[in-house]
């Protein structure tokens, strides 16, 4: 199977955003991560504050996609809201699924979270993974990337539970169900050997996981 599309969803501080990242760089492809932000408040006319209150809550964002061309794409997929519609959680969540069906019918896309393992579920071409870690493991990481004085553990109890809750809200699944997924990793402190594992998976290719 060539797969056209990866879905990446992750334990706070596992490092699956920069395995994500690193992923789509060795590979070419676009990533969508803190972009789909931009895309949501451009086609609901909202600032993107407000589509933070609805989100993930994900720490850190990663700005790869040309802002631009997120919004033209946004409209592109017919995701304008009209005048008088409301913006709440509910159209965020409709917004995030045409994104993420766009972003699939192009392909060539590392799309991070917001339930995308679960709106592709059933597309041969889309691989799904999901990153842990070990719980020291995360909390080292996130002391590194947290502001000073940040309730780590606290912080890693809040963001897992806001994500768990959020696909189990919307689309009826656990989290961490394995089902959902083509492969669950370990990332332990290493996250390039871990984009090597993912992709040696996805393309059988010692070329990709040897690649710098």
């Amino acid at each position: 199977m060539e797969y056209r599309i990866l879905t990446v969803n992750r334990e706070f501080g596992s490092g699956g955003g920069r395995i994500a990242q690193t992923i789509a760089e060795r590979l070419g492809w676009k990533l969508l991560d803190r972009d789909i932000i931009d895309a949501i408040a451009y086609a609901a006319h909202v600032d993107k504050d407000v589509v933070l209150n609805y989100d993930e809550h994900v720490e850190s964002w990663l700005r790869r996609i040309n802002r631009g061309a997120m919004r033209s794409a946004a409209l592109a997929a017919g995701l304008e809201l009209g005048e008088g519609s409301v913006f709440n959680a509910d159209e965020m969540v409709k917004i995030s699924q045409k994104i993420i069906e766009e972003a699939h019918s192009t392909g060539n896309c590392v799309i991070v979270g917001r339930g995308a393992q679960c709106v592709l579920q059933h597309k041969p071409d889309a691989f799904h993974v999901f990153v842990y870690a070990p719980y020291k493991e995360r909390i080292l990481r996130l002391r590194k990337r947290l502001e000073r004085g940040a309730n780590v553990e606290q912080r890693i109890r809040t963001v897992d539970a806001e994500r768990a809750k959020y696909l189990q809200q919307y689309y009826g699944k656990c989290w961490n169900d394995p089902h959902l997924y083509d492969m669950m990793l370990s990332s332990h402190e290493d996250e390039d050997e871990s984009a090597r594992l993912i992709l040696y998976a996805m393309t059988g290719s010692e070329q990709a996981v040897l690649a710098k």
